[in-house]
């Protein structure tokens, strides 16, 4: 079940307008979802407008006039079909703070998964990479356009997502988020966990990680009551990852529960995570640092980030506890 973040997420929204470029055939197809999610964010006072290019013709008049009927609230802008609908929306005021592009599918890589988030500059250096985008042809020199205008600081963030029931929605107050953000103004912190949304979120992201076989169950309660020892990262203010202080011994922590949102996963959330773990710990003394996993994406992260796998004699009794379970193992200096 989908979890609805909207305090959190609602408060980065407060004050900023949400844009949504729809070309014309996905707004007849999907014209019942887009409206139902533009008039929930007007529910949650936010401010929004709608670019469509449905020709200004007699047979749409009774469709231009439901629109306006049902989202008194949004500024609804018809862009002419006689010109480039997207050059036009990304060079319109209203595109500053946040602008959504409703396509058939969200950006993929050549394996065909979803890619969640990435920057300009990743953008640019996997250009290749990507499959057919958006099931829109014309859709690689938008991309173009998009890093242009996000470079520029014309724009904050563009997200492109698959029409569909619940699509901004979910792309707007969830963790998971339902397509891909292009973005360069992701700001990061590393903290320990402080309330009860923080737990809820941690849980949510650990589950993800269960679901998939690397991950032990920890409960809710179990989080709760060792909130001290959970620390997260951060992106604009919402928890995307997190990970597990377990104590060793005075010169040993085990980096646990070490867990990336799916939505920015290959972003290099994890370096950042172990990174900062790592100097937190180091702040409060230890030196020494081993985890245990199976994820093949944590064996690669480890190794890049300086860790040995090795099974060392003076944590053989952790070992014995995850048989079969590579161990990885750094030690720093006492520089911070």
């Amino acid at each position: 079940m989908v979890q609805l973040y909207l305090k959190e997420y609602a408060g980065n929204l407060a004050g900023q307008r949400v844009s949504i470029g729809c070309r014309e055939g996905i707004l007849r197809d999907h014209y019942r979802e887009i409206v139902a999610d533009i008039k929930f964010l007007a529910r949650n006072t936010i401010a929004t407008t709608l670019f469509h290019n449905l020709p200004n013709r007699f047979a749409n008049q009774k469709l231009l006039s439901d629109l306006s009927r049902r989202l008194p609230d949004t500024r609804l802008i018809r862009i002419s079909p006689d010109v480039e609908f997207y050059q036009t929306v990304l060079h319109h005021p209203d595109t500053l703070y946040k602008l959504i592009f409703l396509e058939r599918r969200y950006l993929s890589d050549k394996k065909g998964n979803k890619i969640n988030a990435i920057t300009t500059s990743r953008v640019r250096q996997a250009h290749g990479d990507f499959s057919d985008l958006i099931a829109n042809v014309n859709f690689r020199g938008t991309i173009n356009q998009i890093c242009e205008r996000i470079e520029a600081g014309f724009c904050e963030r563009v997200h492109i997502l698959p029409a569909g029931k619940n699509t901004i929605k979910h792309e707007l107050f969830t963790v998971e988020g339902t397509g891909t953000m292009v973005a360069n103004n992701f700001t990061e912190t590393f903290r320990q966990v402080k309330s009860d949304t923080d737990v809820a979120i941690v849980c949510r992201i650990l589950t993800m990680y269960k679901r998939a076989g690397f991950l032990r169950s920890r409960s809710k309660e179990y989080v709760d009551r060792n909130r001290l020892r959970f620390f997260v990262t951060a992106i604009d203010g919402i928890v995307v990852g997190c990970v597990e202080q377990k104590i060793v011994d005075e010169q040993t922590v085990e980096i646990g529960a070490l867990a990336i949102s799916t939505r920015f996963r290959n972003q290099r959330v994890g370096v950042y995570t172990v990174n900062s773990f790592i100097r937190t710990m180091q702040e409060a003394g230890y030196r020494r640092f081993i985890s245990l996993t199976a994820n093949p994406r944590l064996e690669n992260l480890f190794l890049q980030l300086g860790f040995r796998q090795e099974s060392r004699r003076e944590y053989r009794f952790r070992q014995e506890k995850s048989p079969g379970v590579k161990m990885f193992f750094k030690s720093v200096s006492d520089t911070i």
